[in-house]
């Protein structure tokens, strides 16, 4: 008989896990995948077109709250942990649940999923959400660019739409994100990278979207994975860069799998150091050479900008940033709270008697978000949800400091000051000196 399998997963990760290691194994029966972090995944079904010949239904996906019971009432045999972002004591405690429930807990290891592509691939992974992967990518492929070299970018998975729709999207100009009917948070990803020129795959079956994105029309020398949260790469990296963070110093170390992807770095970029403690900069510096002794460091400021420093000083700000960064990132001080510091904002203002909808959820499942509005627009009603609670909020001005302009998405009806961030080296090495070698041996 086969063995009866449940991937826990967040509607990206697992797919992949799915697609890779199970999907045409008759070794296996997956009954379910379950959902958590992302809202509105439960309720469906991962498709039969995508889910193979041995899942004429397709499969449910169901919430990750009633495991436990799945577990007895399929009489599962495995269960196998596919998101990231997730600290060591939360996911010991689910794989103690799973085991309780009569169950084996499973981790599957990076070269189990790995897809090898004819192209060079460098990886940019992080060690939480929030570090300053994207950054850390546009970079990388702007130096790529440079020197002549076409860059096609592959984005972690962000399927929260139609599945079969998106196996494999390509992203080559703005209006793209409008025909994929992209949210703000796939917006943020892949707006940055077709600004610069880049083309930006992402979707479901990543085995499909390496061999379009190695073939691409436009041409490609090199593939860039641009990780999510802090998962490692899906595809086998010749170079890969992993950013840590020493405003959460000590992370790099206790969540999963971000501490993967620092012992298998081949350079890890300590970011945010000009926003950062002395002693939590060495602390990270410390815990990368514990555990990857060999891995070159780069130490990196991410430097803001601000359109409108009028909307900032002497104003009651509310500050909007990066939603996953806020929520299962757990992050505190993200740019916009560094601008209204810096630029002598009077008071941040809480957002959080204005929440509506989902937004007040939002905040009911992530309550140490505290005084920022994470930009949560995973579909039409939560984006309605952000508009409402930005526009009957009682301050002065808003700070945006998301990836992208909120006010191209949505209308806002005060003043705004929008962050941009940048990485910024200091010292040597940097990335150009780490990308010498690779890249004199692609053009050899």
């Amino acid at each position: 008989m086969s063995k009866r399998i449940v991937i826990i997963g967040a509607a990206g990760r697992d797919f992949h896990n799915f697609n890779t290691v199970y999907k045409n194994d008759p070794s296996f029966t997956v009954v379910a995948f379950t959902a958590a972090q992302i809202p509105d995944i439960a309720g469906r079904r991962y498709p039969a077109d995508l889910a193979g010949a041995l899942y004429p239904n397709g499969i449910p996906i169901v919430e990750q709250s009633g495991l436990a019971e799945l577990i007895k009432s399929e009489n599962i045999d495995e269960c196998v942990f596919s998101y990231s972002d997730i600290h060591y004591h939360d996911l010991m405690n689910l794989g103690a649940l799973v085991n309780a429930a009569g169950a084996g807990f499973t981790l599957l290891s990076p070269r189990a999923t790995m897809i090898k592509s004819c192209k060079p691939v460098i990886a940019v992974c992080a060690v939480r959400t929030g570090c300053g992967k994207s950054q850390t990518s546009r970079k990388i492929a702007e130096i790529l660019i440079e020197n002549g070299l076409k860059v096609v970018a592959v984005r972690h998975p962000m399927p929260y739409g139609n599945l079969s729709d998106q196996k494999v999207q390509r992203f080559a100009a703005i209006d793209d994100l409008k025909k994929h009917a992209c949210t703000i948070e796939e917006m943020e990803e892949y707006e940055p990278h077709i600004v610069r020129g880049n083309v930006i795959y992402a979707g479901v079956d990543y085995e499909a979207i390496l061999r379009a994105a190695e073939n691409d029309p436009a041409g490609c020398d090199v593939i860039l994975w641009d990780g999510g949260n802090n998962d490692v790469s899906f595809y086998t990296p010749d170079l890969l860069f992993t950013v840590a963070d020493p405003l959460r110093p000590g992370h790099e170390v206790s969540y999963y799998p971000g501490e993967v992807a620092l012992r298998t770095a081949d350079v890890v970029v300590i970011n945010k150091i000009d926003s950062a403690d002395y002693k939590n900069i060495n602390m990270v510096r410390e815990n990368t050479r514990n555990v990857n002794p060999n891995a070159i460091i780069i130490d990196a400021a991410s430097t803001i900008s601000v359109d409108d420093i009028s909307a900032i000083r002497g104003k009651r700000v509310l500050v909007v940033e990066d939603g996953p960064t806020l929520t299962h990132g757990e992050m505190k001080i993200g740019a916009g709270v560094v601008a209204a510091q810096r630029f002598g904002a009077a008071e941040m203002v809480d957002p959080r008697p204005y929440a509506v909808g989902k937004l007040k959820k939002t905040f009911e499942t992530y309550p140490e978000i505290g005084k920022l509005l994470p930009a949560m627009g995973y579909g039409d009603e939560q984006i309605k949800d952000l508009a409402a609670t930005i526009n009957t909020c009682q301050c002065d001005s808003v700070i945006i400091a998301t990836p992208i302009d909120l006010k191209r998405i949505i209308d806002i009806n005060k003043p705004c000051a929008k962050v941009e961030y940048q990485l910024q080296e200091i010292g040597k090495p940097d990335l150009k000196m780490v990308l010498e070698g690779f890249i004199k041996d692609i053009k050899s």
